[in-house]
C-alpha cells in the first residue's frame, strides 16, 4: 500500500470524520459568535434602531404642534415623548438639505449646492453627490446596520436615472439595500412615478391608493421582515416624503374637515399662528410679528371668487399636513406593537425647508405651467374648484399661504436669507435614552441638519472613518446633537454656518445672522438676475434679541455686518459655495443622457427615461416614428411622456385606431386620431409636428400618419418651453405614473411587437 492510499484510508475512518465535522462545527459556531470568518458585520453592542423622518415644503407654522392650525396629534406625541428642537436648520431647498442631512456635510461640499435640476459646472453645484462625503448609511450599514429608504430621494443627476444607469448614485449606490419611492423633486401622489430599487415599477391599483399610505406600508413590511429575518440586527429607516410638495393630493375627506377654516385668510390666520405659538411659549411675549412683504397681495384686496379659490387650496394644504401626520402616526404604531419603539431613536425633521412659494400669487390647479411661463388661463378656474387637492389637479397654495404657514419667519422655501426658508423643527424621541424627566421639553441651541450624521455616530460610540470604500473621507461640518440631550442650558456648540440658494445667502455664528438677497422670486418665471452680487443690500439680526428679523441692524453697527461678511465669504471659500452666480435654472456644462443628439431610436422594453433622456423636442419641429408589426387588433401606448398635468402620448384606443395626444396644462389638451383600425402586418406610426417659430413656446401643425399617409391633423396654440413635468418619465409600451391622454392608467400595449419608436428633431 503506498503512503498516498495510506493517509486516504485514514481520512475515510468514521473516527476521524466524526471528530473533523465537531472541530469544524465548533469553530464555525465560534466564528459566528464573534462576527468573524462568516462575513457578517456586527453592530455596536445595544445599538439602537435608527428612524430619520423628513417631511417636504412644510412651514414652521404649518404643523398644530408648532402653533399651526392643521392638527397633527402624532407629532405631538412624538414631541411628549422626546425632544423638540426649535432653533433648527434646513438648507433652504430640498436637494441640498436631503445631501447635508445624509452626510453630515455642508450641502455645497457635498456637490448638491442646488436643486438637481439646476445644476452646473461649479463643483459645489455639480449634482453629483461626492464619494468623499460618504452617506450615514453607507457608514451604518458597514457596521453592521440593515438600512432602506422609502419616498423622495432627488439625490441622483438626471442622466444617470435611466435604467442604463450608472446606479452609484441611486439609493443603492449611497448605502440603502433597499428602496422604495420616487427620485424626482416631486411625483403624483395618485400615480406616482415609482422604483423599487433601481426598477421602475406601477403602484397598486386601487381605488383609495395614496403614495403616502403606500411607502408607510412599504416600511413598515420592511422593518417587520428584518426582525424576523434577522432580529438581532438593528435598521436604519430613512423615510422621507413627497408631503407635502406639490402637487398638493390628499383624499377628499380630509379636505373637506377644514371646509369654512380659512375664509378669514392668510393676514389673520398668520396673527392667529403668531398668537398660538407665543401661548405655547415658543416665542417670547415681547416678539414681533414681519410685516407682510408688498410683493404679497392682502388678503382684502382678492375678490370674492379669487378668496373662494384660494381658501379652497389652504384647506386642501391643511388635510395634507394632517393626512402626513396620520400616516406617521401608523408608521409609529407599528415600531410599538413590534416592541422596537424604545430602542428606536427617531429624528423628525419638519421640512426640508419652508413652505414653497412656487404656487404664485394666485394658487393654481397646475403650478408648474407658471414656473415656466405659461400661467393657467383664468377662465374656467373657479369651475374647476372641487379639482383642488384632487387626482386630476397638481395644485399649489398661493404665495400669501405659504408665507402665513411659515410664521412667524418672512418668506420661504429658496430664500434663505430669511428664516422663513431654513427654520425648521426636529424632534428627537429615544425612550430608553432620553431621561423620563427630559421628555417633552425644548432645546434652543442652533442647529442644522448636518448634525443628524454625527449625532447617530456619537450615539454608537463610532467615528467618522478615515476612508470608505477607499475613498480619504472629507470631515464632517455639523456637530452632534448628544450633547443637549441631558441638558436644556448646555452651551451651543455649532456657532456658525452659511446658506446659500440661487445667490441668496446668509451667515449665522454665535447669535447673529447676517444676510443678503439676489433678486430671485421663487414664483417668478426664469428671467435675467441683477447684474452684480456686489449691488445686493445686506442684512443684520441680532436673534438672540430678536428672533423674527423684524429690526435690522446693519445701519447702526456697521462693523458687525462687515465681520459678517467677511466670515460668509471664508465660509463660501471653504465650502465650494464659490463662484457666486446666482443662476436661475441653468444645466450649463452639465451632461444629458440625449447628449445631443438628435434622433434617437427606443426599443420596446424603455422604461424609466428622464425628459432628458430624449432629443430636445421644445420650441422647434420634431416627429415620432412607431414601427410595429401587429398580430391583429392592437390596443395600448405605444410612447408616453409626462402626465395628466402636460406631456405627450402615442396610442391605440380599444378599436385599433392611432391617435396622439398632446396635454399642455390647463391651456390645451389636444388629440388626433385615425378613422380606422390599423390591422395585421408591419406598420408605421408616425407624428409629424411643424413649429410655429422662431421664439419659444410657439404653436404649429401636428399631422398622425399611417404607413406614410396622412389620416388625421391638428393645431396646437401654444406648446412647453422646457419641459412637461419634474418627475414623470418616457416609456415605450405603456404610460407609468398619472395617464397622459383619457385611457386607463398604465394601459400597457398589446396585439404586437413594438420594433422601435425613434423621435428626430426637424430642421
Amino acid at each position: 500500500m503506498t503512503h498516498r492510499q495510506s493517509c486516504i484510508d485514514w481520512l475515510k475512518s468514521p473516527f476521524v470524520l466524526v471528530a473533523a465535522g465537531a472541530a469544524l462545527l465548533s469553530s464555525m459556531a465560534a466564528a459566528q459568535d464573534s462576527g468573524e470568518g462568516t462575513g457578517t458585520i456586527l453592530p455596536p453592542e445595544d445599538a439602537p434602531n435608527i428612524v430619520v423622518i423628513l417631511l417636504d415644503d412644510v412651514g414652521f407654522g404649518s404643523a398644530g404642534t408648532f402653533g399651526g392650525l392643521a392638527p397633527t396629534p402624532n407629532l405631538d406625541a412624538l414631541v411628549a415623548d422626546g425632544l423638540s428642537y426649535t432653533n433648527f436648520h434646513t438648507a433652504g431647498i430640498c436637494s441640498p438639505t436631503r445631501a447635508s442631512l445624509l452626510t453630515g456635510r455642508n450641502p455645497h461640499r457635498t456637490g448638491i449646492g442646488a436643486v438637481l435640476n439646476s445644476a452646473d459646472d461649479r463643483p459645489g453645484y455639480s449634482g453629483i453627490m461626492k464619494d468623499s462625503t460618504a452617506s450615514i448609511a453607507t457608514i451604518l450599514r458597514q457596521n453592521g446596520y440593515a438600512t432602506a429608504a422609502f419616498g423622495k430621494w432627488h439625490q441622483t443627476p438626471d442622466h444617470e436615472l435611466s435604467q442604463a444607469g450608472p446606479f452609484d448614485r441611486w439609493p443603492s449606490g449611497r448605502g440603502f439595500e433597499h428602496f422604495y419611492g420616487f427620485q424626482g423633486g416631486e411625483t403624483d401622489q395618485f400615480h406616482p412615478t415609482l422604483y423599487r430599487g433601481t426598477q421602475p415599477v406601477a403602484a397598486p391599483a386601487h381605488d383609495d391608493y395614496h403614495f403616502t399610505n403606500d411607502m408607510t406600508a412599504q416600511s413598515v413590511a420592511w422593518f417587520r421582515n428584518q426582525r424576523t429575518m434577522q432580529p438581532d440586527r438593528p435598521f436604519f429607516l430613512y423615510y422621507a416624503t413627497g408631503a407635502v410638495h406639490a402637487p398638493i393630493q390628499v383624499p377628499d375627506n380630509y379636505i373637506d374637515a377644514f371646509a369654512g377654516q380659512f375664509d378669514d385668510g392668510w393676514d389673520v390666520l398668520r396673527e392667529r399662528i403668531f398668537a398660538r405659538q407665543k401661548d405655547m411659549g415658543l416665542f417670547p411675549a415681547d416678539a414681533k410679528l414681519p410685516e407682510r412683504p408688498a410683493e404679497i397681495p392682502a388678503w382684502d384686496d382678492l375678490s370674492p371668487s379669487e378668496r373662494e379659490f384660494a381658501a379652497r387650496l389652504m384647506e386642501a394644504y391643511a388635510g395634507f399636513v394632517t393626512h402626513t401626520d396620520a400616516q406617521i402616526g401608523q408608521l409609529i404604531a407599528a415600531l410599538k406593537q413590534s416592541g422596537e419603539y424604545d430602542n428606536t431613536i427617531i429624528f423628525f425633521v419638519g421640512g426640508d425647508n419652508g413652505a414653497s412659494l412656487e404656487g404664485g400669487i394666485e394658487g393654481s390647479l397646475n403650478y408648474l405651467a407658471g414656473l415656466i411661463g405659461l400661467p393657467e388661463p383664468d377662465a374656467g378656474r373657479l369651475s374647476r374648484i372641487d379639482d383642488i387637492g384632487g387626482p386630476e389637479a397638481h395644485t399649489h397654495v398661493n404665495i400669501g399661504w405659504a408665507w402665513a404657514n411659515n410664521a412667524p419667519f418672512q418668506w420661504g422655501k429658496a430664500m434663505p436669507a430669511w428664516l422663513g426658508a431654513i427654520r425648521n423643527p426636529l424632534v428627537v424621541t429615544w425612550p430608553e435614552r432620553i431621561a423620563d424627566e427630559a421628555r417633552g421639553s425644548r432645546r434652543s441651541q442652533f442647529g442644522h441638519v448636518n448634525d443628524i450624521a454625527p449625532t447617530i455616530l456619537e450615539v454608537l460610540n463610532l467615528s467618522l472613518p478615515d476612508s470608505v470604500d477607499g475613498v480619504a473621507q472629507q470631515p464632517f461640518d455639523g456637530t452632534s446633537l448628544l450633547y443637549s440631550f441631558d441638558d436644556a442650558s448646555a452651551q451651543e456648540r455649532h456657532d456658525t454656518q452659511y446658506f446659500e440658494v440661487f445667490g441668496s445667502r446668509a451667515i449665522y455664528h454665535d447669535g447673529w445672522f447676517a444676510a443678503a438677497d439676489h433678486g430671485r422670486l421663487p414664483w417668478a418665471p426664469p428671467s435675467p438676475m441683477p447684474s452684480s452680487l456686489e449691488d445686493d443690500i445686506w442684512r443684520l439680526y441680532n436673534l438672540d434679541e430678536d428672533p423674527t428679523q423684524t429690526n435690522d441692524l446693519a445701519a447702526q453697527r456697521p462693523e458687525k455686518l462687515a465681520e459678517m461678511q467677511a466670515l460668509f465669504m471664508q465660509q463660501a471659500a471653504a465650502n465650494d459655495v464659490l463662484p457666486l452666480r446666482g443662476q436661475v435654472v441653468a444645466n450649463r456644462g452639465i451632461e444629458t443622457i440625449a447628449g445631443g443628439r438628435t434622433t434617437i431610436a427606443y426599443g420596446p422594453d424603455t422604461r424609466g427615461v428622464p425628459e432628458n433622456g430624449l432629443p430636445s423636442m421644445f420650441n422647434r419641429s420634431w416627429q415620432i416614428d412607431a414601427a410595429l408589426h401587429l398580430d391583429g387588433t392592437a390596443s395600448g401606448v405605444l410612447g408616453a411622456v409626462g402626465g395628466n398635468s402636460a406631456g405627450w402620448s402615442l396610442w391605440i384606443d380599444g378599436e385599433g385606431r392611432p391617435n396622439f395626444t398632446y396635454a399642455l396644462f390647463d391651456i390645451q389638451t389636444l388629440t388626433i386620431r385615425g378613422d380606422t383600425a390599423l390591422g395585421a402586418g408591419d406598420r408605421t406610426v408616425t407624428v409629424q409636428f411643424d413649429y410655429d417659430g422662431p421664439g419659444y413656446a410657439k404653436g404649429g401643425a401636428l399631422r398622425l400618419l399611417v404607413d406614410g399617409v396622412a389620416v388625421a391633423s391638428g393645431t396646437l396654440f401654444a406648446t412647453t418651453p422646457g419641459l412637461f413635468t419634474i418627475d414623470e418619465t418616457f416609456d415605450v409600451g405603456l404610460d407609468r405614473g398619472s395617464p397622459v391622454a383619457d385611457y386607463p392608467v398604465g394601459n400597457a400595449f398589446t396585439g404586437g411587437q413594438i420594433e422601435s419608436l425613434r423621435i428626430t428633431l426637424v430642421d
